[in-house]
């Protein structure tokens, strides 16, 4: 079978490639950007250039002959994008799609409700679908990477909330395991890291690491709003912040040892492997 995968120069979707790769496969890859995506993987994949926003026949043209597709997508259009891609995937003949989602879509929290539209749009499509409901990802820890790696200090508005973040290497494997096999047809795999941390405990085990005391600094709703602008996605961040705060966002699941067969990848060793970002 031939697999697409959109988003392969990105976090996740270079993760999926590279777990694709290692299988022996050559998969094609939808990019904006073809010397970025030859930089990264050679002549080891099939590149096809391309935007998730674009027209009808150009995503045809991405997906003929393709058996099954990685789709991910962001934005507060993202319904409309996943409707658009999932029917020319139909068309085109695609047997399988699998969606990175998020489990926010449960909980209409940040960009939850994005997702929502975009799983029910390809839900009517009509083709075969995996989603994956991840928790956050723990590389937007590399966000605090600046004003920990200068004033030794993570200032965030999720109080002494909690939040699993999950290993981008996890949600990558969970990915290629629902997109090369035909075990999760028409689930909605929940996926979390191992355990709950505050902002606070990721702070000390980063400080751990790096050998230096890293203070947690919490800043109000209204700070942190001023710190990542205005926009619907500055917006969604901010609602996410507040519900770690009420402490709506500390589901810890099995969904990651179910699928693998192994624990999830620890936050200590995310850290481990990132530590040059912050010091």
């Amino acid at each position: 079978m031939k697999y697409l995968v959109t988003g392969a120069t990105g976090n996740i979707g270079s993760g999926v490639t590279r777990c694709l790769l290692a299988r022996g496969e050559r998969p094609c890859v939808f990019v904006r950007d073809a010397k970025k995506a030859r930089a990264l993987f050679g002549d080891r994949v099939e590149v096809r250039v391309g935007d998730l926003s674009g027209s009808r026949a150009s995503l045809s043209a991405a997906l003929a002959g393709i058996g099954a597709v990685f789709l991910l997508n962001s934005g507060p259009k993202l319904g409309v994008w996943d409707r658009a891609f999932a029917l020319a995937a139909r068309a085109a003949g695609v047997k399988h799609l699998v969606k990175l989602s998020t489990l926010d879509v449960s909980t209409g929290v940040g960009t939850g409700p994005w997702h929502a539209r975009g799983e029910t749009a390809v839900r009517e499509s009509g083709l075969s679908f995996t989603f994956i409901r991840s928790a956050a990802f723990m590389s937007n820890a590399l966000g605090w990477a600046d004003s920990i790696a200068s004033e030794g200090v993570l200032r965030s508005s999720t109080g002494e909330g909690k939040i699993a973040f999950i290993h981008p290497d996890d949600i990558a494997e969970v990915v290629t395991r629902a997109l090369t096999t035909r075990e999760y047809v028409g689930e909605s795999l929940v996926i979390t890291g191992p355990e709950a941390l505050s902002y606070g405990e990721m702070a000390t085990r980063i400080g751990a690491t790096l050998g230096k005391t890293v203070r947690f600094e919490p800043i109000s709703d209204e700070e942190a709003q001023a710190d990542v602008g205005r926009g619907p996605y500055a917006a969604a961040l901010v609602d996410i912040w507040r519900a770690v705060r009420e402490g709506r966002m500390a589901l810890v699941n099995e969904g990651v040892e179910r699928v693998l067969g192994r624990r999830p990848l620890s936050f200590d060793r995310w850290v481990a492997q990132h530590a040059e970002a912050f010091r």
